[in-house]
């Protein structure tokens, strides 16, 4: 793409977005055509254009709404941003994360919030290599894992960079950063900033002998957030936790912690033929567990029935706003009983709008 065309392009996406922007945040017709012309100005001058705090603020919430594969869109005007794209190393990177953490926990009263990054193109633009801030480690001995098998390559990269694990099944894995042109570099993550959950169940109290747990927080942070032309290669955010997530995916997937068989023998189901329905019945329960745990401490998360409600909710306010609904119904019917939901009766347009975040090549 010659430089022309790269900068017509990211002209012609500044302009969309702050049409929309300006007049979503009530803006004057003059006001948004005074910024457009200073914007044209910037890229003739310089190829790119820098947001105001404003346009980065309503952007990334832009961004949430237009995530086809989120169901708790409900919220995206709650999101609390972050600039940090005056950072000058990784360590004040690092700090600037760790700073987001402590205020999303909330000691479990979980708020949404993310933290932008310089832009791709400035000289101290940066990558975070987790996929998540928090993410237990997976370590393989042989054909064995202990941990998370969705981590062990990233946990190979973190052991190359000099962090060594306890080698449990719930090592919380270090925080890694890399500047352009530069190595990268691994921290540790506070344990006052990374708060866990064990669980327990209602009813069984011999749960606990599973010995399983969870983090409070999703912060995903390998996303690309892309506003008007601009990208930002390092935008970490977060939500809460919808409960399936845990107890349907990350503890039950047999490629992640498999944990369905060891609950089925906990409650003595019959595993011997699958008309005993014993993997539906072990899902419940551990789904009942991760839910009664959450609340038990405190800590914010919604139940995939009660999401699903919220989703239509947000679906109706965007109707009155004048606004059409994407999404992928793949990703937003929950994967536990979703035929119960409203979502399973509904079909979406997938068709991606900007602003967005978007799933970058691993770096490592």
């Amino acid at each position: 793409m010659t430089t022309n065309t790269m900068r017509n392009n990211i002209a012609d996406q500044a302009i969309v977005f702050l049409g929309e922007a300006y007049y979503e945040l009530g803006k004057s017709e003059e006001e948004a055509k005074q910024r457009i012309d200073e914007v044209q100005r910037q890229i003739d001058e310089t190829g790119f254009y820098t947001h105001t705090y404003e346009e980065l603020k309503h952007g990334a919430k832009m961004a949430w709404r237009n995530n086809n594969r989120c169901i708790g869109r409900l919220f995206w005007q709650t999101l609390e941003v972050f600039d940090a794209r005056d950072v000058e190393d990784e360590h004040d990177a690092a700090n600037r994360i760790f700073q987001h953490m402590s205020y999303a926990t909330n000691d479990g009263r979980i708020k949404p919030a993310i933290t932008i990054f310089p832009a791709s193109h400035a000289p101290n633009s940066l990558r975070i290599w987790n996929h998540q801030l928090v993410r237990y480690a997976g370590y393989r001995d042989g054909e064995a894992i202990t941990g998370d098998p969705a981590s062990v390559s990233f946990t190979d990269a973190c052991e190359k960079l000099g962090w060594k694990g306890e080698g449990t099944r719930f090592d919380v894995l270090p925080l890694v950063i890399a500047q352009v042109g530069q190595s990268p570099k691994w921290f540790a993550l506070p344990k006052e900033n990374v708060l866990e959950v064990p669980l327990t169940h209602p009813e069984n109290q011999e749960f606990g002998q599973l010995e399983l747990q969870w983090y409070a927080v999703p912060f995903i942070s390998d996303m690309e957030l892309e506003i008007g032309g601009i990208t930002y290669k390092a935008a970490p955010f977060n939500g809460w936790y919808m409960g399936t997530e845990i107890g349907a995916r990350n503890l039950s997937d047999t490629s992640r912690y498999n944990q369905l068989p060891n609950v089925a023998k906990l409650f003595q189901f019959d595993m011997s033929t699958n008309t005993s329905l014993w993997k539906d019945r072990a899902l419940t329960e551990l789904n009942i567990a991760v839910l009664h745990s959450f609340k038990k401490q405190g800590v914010s998360i919604v139940d995939h029935h009660t999401a699903s409600e919220q989703f239509l909710r947000f679906e109706k306010q965007e109707q009155e706003q004048g606004r059409a609904v994407t999404g992928r119904w793949s990703w937003l019917i929950p994967p536990m009983s979703p035929a119960t939901t409203g979502i399973w009766h509904r079909s979406f347009d997938d068709s991606e709008r900007t602003p967005a975040y978007r799933a970058q090549a691993v770096p490592y």
